[in-house]
């Protein structure tokens, strides 16, 4: 039983990837229906008896899948383990398969008949949910959607839930509610890894997370296609190694962040600031002047040049684009202006198009170039989900409902690695969908979207590849959430706040 982020397998699968593992475990490697089930109860139970040491009052919500009779099966083992167990079916058990109704007769005969889920109270000290497993798709209404509301009710009131496989209600490969979801307060899941309970709504309804392979041989999952690989800390280590004792500032590149028009110089100085901390050798920002004195005096490492609109085809400004190592452009940058003459924003946007350098892309400069898409080749952009749906033409739903094929179709179109944020960011490389499972909702503030810019364009800069820059940056970033959040909670965490984290994760020792 694996129950941390750490500790979750690499390949992340769609529902019906993980249904078609299912089907090959008991086809090709003689895994019966009936072991599976009482290899997922057990699996089930033992992450219970970690959670939830002393036996209470349990009640258990099953539906007439397979989910359901692995539900029956932690009430039987539950039961003996010294538990108070009522189990209801809400949807009948009509149509079950065979594997399903010995399981329910093994309770029956256990523990008791099934009782009536209108007379029975949510009230008890841990609710298993087995309502639903990988294959919903459609709006959750009638019985079961009275049952999952009676659950979330009782959650609310402080009872325990434990999903089996997924929270009921959400989908496997979106992660998207379909009309109301079961909030777990922890979800065992079995074969494969959903992508579902990593993006999008699964977060907020998965709670903790443990994986459960069901005694699979690696063999299993031999070739079979998958949707994502997780970051995992092991790939971190491979592409930061300790640097060398002779290093000096030339060694780990110039960081050029372009941004911060008048009143928006915030969001560009956590940028530069955020590169810093990222180990950039040198970092420089070109912003508006009225933010480049103060910029100068509050963080004096920073090499600071302030131009109006005017100014930017300034020799200085030359000069900086050819030192360069990376750009960093878009926070701060200020909304492009149909009406009159190209504005701030919109001419150093021009500048760095046309300089020969990798760029990061973020921000308003990600809104000039959905207005005139082109491809580039050597960039990053890190759109969050209103951003890339402007990129590609369509509504913020329609990213949220396949966000692999969103960050896939971004890749391709402006021949880009893309990171798409949001709750399981996803990271686009040439080879591979890379999904980050760390991160926390205090991150969900403005301004931490320029400091991942100003991660990734440091390392660019250091010399990583442009996809290990993306993957390990957008990991980075979210382990410094993470760490931030465990230091002052969530609730107010901010971008600042998460900079000062950043060189603990940066230097990762072998753990």
């Amino acid at each position: 039983m694996h129950a941390t982020h750490d500790y979750l397998p690499p390949r992340v699968y769609d529902g019906d990837q993980v249904a078609a593992l299912d089907r090959r475990f008991i086809n090709e490697f003689g895994a019966s229906s009936q072991a599976l089930m009482q290899r997922a109860a057990r699996a089930v139970y033992a992450e219970l008896a970690e959670g939830w040491p002393m036996p209470g009052r349990m009640i258990i919500f099953a539906g007439p899948g397979n989910n359901g009779a692995d539900a029956a099966l932690i009430g039987e083992i539950a039961h003996a383990g010294g538990w108070d167990v009522t189990l209801v079916a809400p949807l009948g058990l009509d149509g079950i398969s065979q594997a399903a109704r010995a399981a329910f007769d093994r309770y029956r005969d256990a523990v008791g008949e099934i009782a009536d889920f209108d007379d029975i109270p949510a009230t008890g000290d841990l609710i298993i949910d087995g309502l639903f497993g990988i294959g919903v798709n459609r709006e959750v209404t009638g019985p079961a959607a009275r049952a999952i509301a009676r659950i979330n009710e009782a959650s609310a009131r402080g009872t325990g839930v434990l999903s089996v496989d997924i929270p009921s209600g959400l989908d496997a490969t979106t992660g998207r509610v379909h009309g109301t979801a079961v909030k777990a307060t922890r979800t065992v899941t079995f074969i494969g890894l959903k992508l579902g309970l990593m993006s999008a709504d699964g977060p907020a309804h998965t709670g903790d997370l443990a994986f459960h392979d069901l005694d699979a041989p690696d063999t299993l999952y031999a070739d079979q296609p998958y949707r994502a690989r997780r970051i995992a800390h092991r790939d971190l280590r491979h592409v930061l190694p300790a640097r060398a004792r002779s290093a000096h500032k030339g060694d780990n590149g110039h960081v050029l962040c372009l941004g911060g028009d008048r009143g928006l110089g915030g969001a560009i100085r956590m940028t530069a600031e955020a590169a810093l901390r990222s180990g950039a050798g040198l970092t420089s920002v070109v912003c508006h002047p009225d933010h480049a004195g103060a910029m100068s005096q509050a963080r004096p490492e920073l090499m600071c040049l302030g131009l109006d609109a005017d100014d930017v085809d300034d020799m200085r400004l030359s000069a900086l684009l050819d030192a360069a190592s990376v750009i960093a452009i878009g926070p701060g940058l200020g909304a492009p202006d149909e009406h009159t003459s190209p504005n701030f924003g919109d001419r150093l946007y021009d500048r760095a198009m046309a300089a020969d350098v990798p760029l990061v892309v973020d921000a308003d400069a990600l809104n000039r170039l959905a207005r005139a898409p082109q491809q580039r080749g050597n960039w990053i952009l890190t759109p969050h989900p209103g951003e890339a749906a402007r990129l590609l033409g369509c509504d913020t739903a329609d990213i949220l409902m396949d966000r692999v094929g969103a960050v896939r179709r971004l890749a391709e179109r402006y021949e880009a690695i893309v990171v798409l944020k949001g709750a399981g960011s996803l990271v686009a490389t040439p080879t591979e969908i890379w999904l980050c499972s760390q991160g926390n909702p205090g991150m969900a503030v403005g301004g931490m979207g320029d400091v991942l810019t100003g991660v990734i364009a440091a390392l660019v800069a250091q010399g990583l590849t442009r996809a290990n820059a993306a993957v390990a940056g957008t990991y980075v970033h979210a382990l410094a959430g993470d760490t931030t959040a465990d230091a002052i909670g969530e609730r107010g965490m901010l971008p600042s706040d998460l900079i000062a984290h950043l060189p603990g994760e940066l230097n990762p020792v072998a753990r």
